[in-house]
């Protein structure tokens, strides 16, 4: 049977079903006529009491009858005394409650919505309305109405609400005035939307497909997917040319010059910047360039800045190992001395090397002679981590650097003008750090003062841009100590052990004598998703004594009957089901209760928070992608969350905060990074080489502290240890490092014996925010 095209007008009399992600909806309408009509498609948040003209088609829907599907639809202002009452009460306007609608109806009738558009003053004749107050109600109705016409204007263009309302959000009014100017601009300028999409709409809008906005866009979106998918901080021009040519499917040999000529405007402006590396044209973000050729100036000037100190290393080295009741390995003991002696040092190795006790012996000895030592880490995790086994007070890097918003922009207190009051920096968990951050960090060191970065170089990368630690040690200017000889290890005990043997390339020991190291074969996937769930929700709490919300679960993907998403849905339905009286809230595809683990997933610089310690609360701002807590209440009818995170920071979520959260009984091994967990689960899953490898495995198993367990097929563990693939990074550091140096020397020796670089030519502004936009 043929559908029928209709077009109806009427009320919102329910909302049957909303999936706030897609927008999809189920609603009924009372029709203007008489009768219902159920109503189903992409609608934005409506109310009980909206008037709409839906056009669509009738089907026969063999559960639930007849419907009509739409395919556009229009609000109308209500007309009728009941429709405006509830439209007004909706609890879309902010203070006008059933009472006082139904007030402004008895005064102004039919009329009401002309009096609100055209003489809201009028309003405060109404009983308990007073001028400011009609103001209000009249902005709200008009913010509402553009609101609604803006998001349905995108809509047509196939969005999703969720999606709408963020460009909504950020451009307001003038939504539809600078999508139609230029639909490219928003790859810029909202996060979640990436090339193909901006290009579907323009394509739709009639866009030259040779335009010069699509391919600008087109190769800022290739160099910004290349550095924050792929780490890269510049690509080979031929790659680039590629990868533009596949983004907007197209032959290089049609549109090879337009590429070339966009990217010299680039060059003008200047966007990008293009260089040679052993003869191949690259091409690089000028940000990026800019800031891995800062960080090599500033790294070789404080490696020769240092300010010497007198001290009898080897005795107060010894003189920590008896208080500590250590015996220091030389190459333990070497890399003490290194830090004490050089500006600038890098002391790497695995786990239960000795990385904690080295940093402990560091700070003791410097702190003992007077000097100020400020320690850090790039997570709160790893933070008091340092300061629960130092005794020294840590911080993250950006609390160090007294992270602050300036004109709306993320900034640091502490930079180049105004730097650290600190004699030595001691980072941990190096390898974790980006360009941006090293480079902001650099800033803030004083010059004569020492940075020793402490971490594992065969670790999993910076999620951000850039390779900065393997960097340094591949370049050769920086003292390198690395630390082999294993200390944390009890004879029962495999966690190290089984560490180092995979990072070399061999198979775990197993055996049923291990306390902390276990292997379940299995290659069943449903099988192995339900014996995850059941080591966390029963068998490891009763082995360990560890709480099950202390368990955490590292995949290597997200999709799948193992992937973290169905692990998460299926251990929050475990440890923390539905109560009655319990809050909850739905976020798009989640549905979060009060309770539940979760993570944060990209920085967000203005989200305040309130830290508790032993003094005063302190009120701050800025939560970080992987910072882990759990949901402490939830208000629905305001649509606010608050989290309790691991470092005693209460954070406070609005609606639009919200869509950075993601439930964290699982998490992906690359959101690990720089966390330590009393006991880990690792399901083995089949899947890309880029994924299934050692380098990740590694990761995995080392963030344990009590116990490891991996589920799995003996097969996929297999692959992954033997599988070396590291995804290689095009970085400039390494090469500026090693260039810098000589003309840092060549410099100074042309000024015989400089004592101090505050002369030496700056490479970079100083004023680099810590925001992702330069």
């Amino acid at each position: 049977m043929a559908d029928n095209n209709v077009t109806v007008k009427g009320t919102v009399a329910s909302v049957v079903f909303r999936n706030d992600e897609t927008g999809y909806t189920v609603l009924v309408l009372e029709l203007v006529d008489g009768g219902k009509v159920t109503c189903v498609g992409s609608f934005a948040n409506l109310s009980v009491g909206a008037v709409l003209s839906v056009s669509g088609h009738k089907v026969n829907h063999r559960q639930y009858g007849e419907q009509i599907v739409a395919d556009n639809y229009t609000m109308c202002n209500p007309t009728s005394e009941e429709g405006i009452v509830r439209y007004l009460s909706s609890g879309l306007i902010k203070g006008v409650g059933a009472v006082t609608a139904q007030n402004i109806y008895d005064m102004f009738g039919d009329d009401t919505f002309g009096v609100i558009e055209n003489n809201p003053m009028l309003l405060s004749r109404v009983r308990g309305i007073s001028k400011k107050k009609a103001m209000e109600i009249a902005n709200a109705v008009s913010e509402l109405k553009c609101m609604q016409e803006q998001i349905m204007f995108l809509q047509g263009y196939g969005m999703t609400v969720n999606l709408a309302m963020k460009i909504y959000n950020n451009y307001g009014a003038d939504t539809k005035r600078l999508v139609l100017a230029n639909p490219y601009r928003l790859v810029d300028d909202i996060d979640g939307i990436g090339f193909l999409t901006a290009d579907k709409i323009a394509v739709s809008m009639g866009v030259d497909p040779q335009s010069e906005f699509r391919l600008r866009a087109a190769i800022i979106y290739t160099l910004r997917d290349a550095a924050e998918k792929d780490g890269n901080t510049y690509l080979l021009f031929d790659a680039l040319m590629e990868n533009c040519s596949r983004l907007l499917s197209v032959d290089l040999t049609q549109y090879g010059q337009l590429v070339e000529d966009t990217v010299t405007k680039l060059v003008l402006e200047p966007s990008v910047k293009v260089f040679e590396v052993e003869g191949r044209r690259c091409v690089s973000f000028i940000r990026y360039y800019k800031l891995e050729s800062g960080i090599a100036s500033k790294l070789v000037a404080l490696n020769h800045d240092v300010k010497r100190i007198s001290v009898d290393a080897d005795s107060l080295i010894e003189q920590f190992g008896t208080v500590n009741k250590i015996k220091f390995h030389e190459s333990q003991s070497g890399a003490v001395k290194a830090a004490l002696v050089n500006g600038v040092t890098v002391i790497t190795g695995g786990p239960g090397t000795g990385k904690t006790t080295i940093i402990k012996c560091i700070g003791q000895i410097l702190s003992g002679q007077g000097l100020r030592v400020f320690f850090c880490a790039p997570t709160g995790r790893a933070s008091k981590r340092i300061t629960q086994s130092t005794g020294f007070d840590a911080k993250t890097i950006h609390r160090m650097l007294g992270f602050e918003m300036h004109d709306d922009k993320p900034a640091f207190k502490y930079n180049y003008h105004n730097q650290l009051p600190c004699d030595a920096v001691v980072v941990d968990e190096a390898s974790m750090v980006d360009v941006t951050v090293m480079y902001s960090l650099l800033c803030a060191i004083p010059s004569g003062a020492r940075l020793i970065l402490v971490g594992d170089k065969d670790q999993l990368p910076s999620v951000g841009a850039g390779n900065v630690l393997s960097d340094v040690i591949r370049s050769g200017v920086i003292e390198i100590r690395y630390l082999t000889h294993i200390y944390r290890q009890s004879e029962d005990s495999l966690i190290v052990s089984n560490a180092h043997l995979i990072n070399h390339g061999h198979m775990p020991e197993i055996n049923n004598r291990s306390k902390d190291f276990f292997y379940i074969n299995t290659s069943d996937p449903a099988e192995m998703a339900d014996t995850v769930i059941g080591l966390v929700t029963r068998r490891l709490p009763g082995y360990t004594g560890a709480a099950p919300m202390d368990i955490q679960v590292l995949g290597a993907l997200k999709s799948g009957l193992c992937g973290v998403e169905n692990i998460n849905n299926r251990l929050q339905d475990a440890l923390n089901p539905r109560v009655y009286g319990k809050n909850e809230i739905n976020v798009g595809s989640h549905l979060f209760r009060v309770g539940d683990k979760v993570m944060q997933t990209a920085n967000n610089y203005e989200l305040p928070f309130v830290k508790f310690g032993e003094g005063a609360p302190e009120q701050g701002q800025g939560i970080f992608n992987g910072d882990i807590g759990h949901i402490k209440t939830i208000d629905r009818n305001n649509g606010i969350v608050e989290v309790w995170y691991d470092d005693n920071r209460l954070a406070t979520y609005g609606e639009a905060e919200l869509t950075d959260l993601t439930a964290a009984y699982a998490i992906t091994i690359h959101k690990s990074q720089g966390s330590e967990f009393d006991v880990v689960v690792i399901p083995l899953v089949s899947g890309p080489p880029t994924l299934i490898n050692r380098n990740l495995l590694y990761t995995a198993i080392t963030r344990a502290k009590r116990a490891v367990v991996l589920v799995g097929s003996k097969k996929i563990l297999a692959m992954m240890v033997h599988n070396n693939y590291i995804a290689a990074r095009t970085t400039n550091l390494c090469r500026f490092l090693q260039s810098e140096k000589v003309k840092y020397l060549r410099y100074f020796a042309e000024g015989a014996e400089a004592e101090s670089t505050d002369d030496y030519p700056e490479q970079m502004p100083d004023d680099i925010l810590a925001d992702e936009e330069f």
